[in-house]
């Protein structure tokens, strides 16, 4: 990991708890962090490209919206994984994959406006890759909250 300087350390451990919601939300968060706007938006532009955050925006709860995520997982051979994972990240549903060392070694999620698309995405990536979709839909929800210090 990119070593961080005492500037990055405090905008990493300072916007983990919540982002203002204003007209002007990156000046007010850099005001309390004693920074300008301009210097906080290239700091955080930095941090995204070194890959110290993997992504930096707001995270919503898709079901109050009307929308729905599933967890899915599938079992590739080995030899395909590369090419089968370019064809379930071509679908504009998946949210994000990653592989596993597990039987099941793709899992992904799909991400979508209605419970019903979530169903359909599901089939059509089934029917991509000929191979079975393993769904696993949410049955609760548990709220954590996780705070790294760096």
């Amino acid at each position: 990991m990119t070593a961080l300087d005492p500037i990055d350390r405090a905008i990493v451990n300072g916007l983990q708890g919540g982002f203002p919601i204003s007209d002007r939300p990156y000046a007010e968060a850099a005001a309390t962090l004693g920074l300008e706007e301009d210097v906080l938006i290239d700091r955080l532009d930095g941090l995204l490209e070194r890959g110290v955050l993997s992504r930096f925006g707001p995270l919503y709860d898709i079901e109050r919206c009307g929308g729905s995520f599933v967890l899915c997982a599938l079992e590739v051979p080995e030899h395909d994984f590369e090419r089968l994972a370019e064809v379930v990240n071509g679908f504009e549903q998946v949210a994000h994959n990653y592989q596993r060392d597990d039987p099941l070694n793709m899992w992904f999620v799909v991400a979508v406006e209605s419970p019903e698309g979530a169903d359909e995405a599901i089939a059509a990536i089934g029917e991509a890759t000929g191979l079975e979709v393993q769904a696993f839909p949410k049955l609760d929800t548990f709220y954590i909250g996780f705070f790294v210090e760096v």
